[in-house]
């Protein structure tokens, strides 16, 4: 056997090993690293709250069950239906809806603006996230129009809160959902693709998955408890080591988890983690994490948020916690049109939107702009110089740098088509454009054929001299609505 098939089989045969539920770990999870080396070489395990007493009757009281928090998620649609709409993902196991509040002074239309989703109860028996995610979609309720950062979420961001992931395991007091699997161990995974099969995910796995992929987030953080820290990627390493594991975004990572915890009330305190946040992996690492894939598929820079040193806290705990966590989850939401680049990807031959996709220079990860707008917006650390590159098949290449201060920079690019391929990209662009099905093509087909044909041929006539004209002027590119927090407005 080959050194990499024994390593291979060394560390699935470690993700198989049973442990006590940690925080981050899971209860029976096979894809959790429930031991790992320490720095002499052995074994060691990290237990955040041994002993977890049974969650009582009397613990229960004051949180709200799944069909209260139903029903405040409904009253809220229905008292915030200026800014809101309320909508599903899916099911639990147990059938349960996974209930999600979108924020926008424009819900569910397409906008050239970044959208965040915030997740709460991934595990069964972290309830704050649940409770505090109400609160934040009421305070929005009743501030956008008294408050400034309220009004910038509102007006620049599209936000999704999905409070409960795992309904079932809240009603069966466990971390897991109704199958006893940790769903924060149930992802596909970069390291381990025995966990790659997605016909084996649970039913809230494949929701959010796809939830991500229609979406088109920029950023997240999902809400767990059993410390007091902000956590992002990689949140495992190759070697199944404690190790710091960066990802090729770290820097932006550490900044927007420095947002949350500094602007949190006691977060970036800890004399556990310095400054509040830590690498996942350097804290201990876990395979099958929702932030890692969120990073990895869905284009989605995700953070995993420890809000409450206790798991389960009693229910008179909850508006201290909701006062410490409130300003981090606001500021955090805001981040995505307060710094960074943002800005449309367009055509020059006709100023059609193009799904083109932008690189920063140094980092190996891609950003793709929407196909309806072509609207990107790519988080970036502040105050750093970027060079950043928007590309896509059939047309030429742009760069530019550009000097990212303390509020976000407005950076379009207008793309020239190659010329050998000019006929083929008016075929492509027309496929992002027309979105009609086949009946619709036969109805056109049929519309073509009919009486209607010298009508038509005489249109194309008058479009073609249009044409002509239009190639005499200069082509001018169409301004994009800029964000009111856009320092300056930069085409290339």
């Amino acid at each position: 056997m080959e050194l990499g098939s024994l390593r291979f089989a060394f560390v699935f045969a470690l993700l198989l090993w049973p442990s006590s539920a940690a925080a981050r770990g899971g209860d029976r999870s096979p894809f959790s690293l429930p031991r790992r080396m320490d720095e002499d070489g052995g074994m060691i395990s990290r237990h955040l709250l041994e002993n977890l007493p049974q969650i009582t009757d009397d613990m229960l009281s004051g949180y709200m069950s799944n069909f209260e928090l139903e029903m405040a998620i409904k009253e809220f649609g229905q008292r915030c239906s200026n800014i809101s709409r309320v909508y599903s993902i899916g099911k639990s196991v147990n059938s349960v809806p996974l209930w999600v509040i979108e924020i926008s002074d424009k819900p569910g239309e397409d906008e050239a603006e970044p959208s965040f989703k915030f997740i709460g109860n991934v595990h069964g028996d972290e309830p704050v996230g649940r409770e505090l995610l109400i609160h934040l979609a009421n305070w929005l309720c009743d501030n956008y129009m008294k408050d400034s950062l309220a009004m910038t979420i509102v007006k620049n961001v599209h936000l999704h809160i999905l409070p409960t992931m795992n309904p079932d395991g809240f009603a069966l007091r466990r971390r897991g959902n109704a199958n006893n699997v940790d769903l924060n161990r149930d992802f596909p995974d970069q390291f381990y693709p025995v966990n790659d099969m997605l016909e084996l995910r649970q039913p809230e796995t494949r929701a959010i998955m796809s939830w991500v992929k229609e979406q088109h987030f920029t950023a997240s953080a999902s809400l767990h408890g059993g410390a007091l820290v902000a956590n992002y990627p990689w949140d495992g390493s190759e070697d199944a080591r404690k190790e710091y594991y960066a990802c090729p975004d770290d820097r932006t990572f550490r900044y927007m988890a420095s947002v949350y915890s500094h602007s949190h009330y006691n977060m970036s305190l800890s004399k556990e983690f310095e400054g509040g946040i830590t690498n996942g992996a350097l804290w201990y690492p876990i395979y099958g994490g929702m932030q890692d894939w969120n990073y990895i598929h869905g284009g989605c820079f995700e953070l995993t948020l420890e809000i409450s040193d206790v798991k389960w806290p009693k229910s008179t705990e909850l508006p201290i916690l909701w006062e410490y966590n409130r300003l981090s989850m606001l500021n955090l939401a805001a981040s995505l049109v307060k710094t960074g680049i943002h800005g449309r990807i367009l055509s020059s031959k006709g100023g059609h939107p193009l799904p083109a996709s932008v690189k920063v220079e140094g980092i190996d990860y891609r950003v793709n702009a929407t196909r309806t707008l072509g609207d990107y917006h790519r988080i970036l650390a502040p105050m750093e110089r970027y060079e950043v590159v928007a590309s896509m098949p059939g047309f030429q290449s742009k760069s530019t740098r550009v000097f990212v201060e303390d509020e976000a920079t407005s950076l379009d690019f207008v793309l020239v088509p190659e010329e050998e391929n000019s006929q083929k990209l008016d075929k492509i662009i027309s496929n992002y454009i027309c979105r009609c099905d086949g009946k619709d093509k036969l109805v056109l087909v049929e519309f073509l054929t009919g009486t209607h044909f010298e009508i038509y041929l005489i249109f194309i006539i008058f479009i073609f001299f249009l044409y002509l004209l239009k190639r005499k002027t200069k082509f001018k590119f169409l301004k994009h609505r800029q964000l009111p927090t856009h320092k300056r407005h930069n085409v290339v």
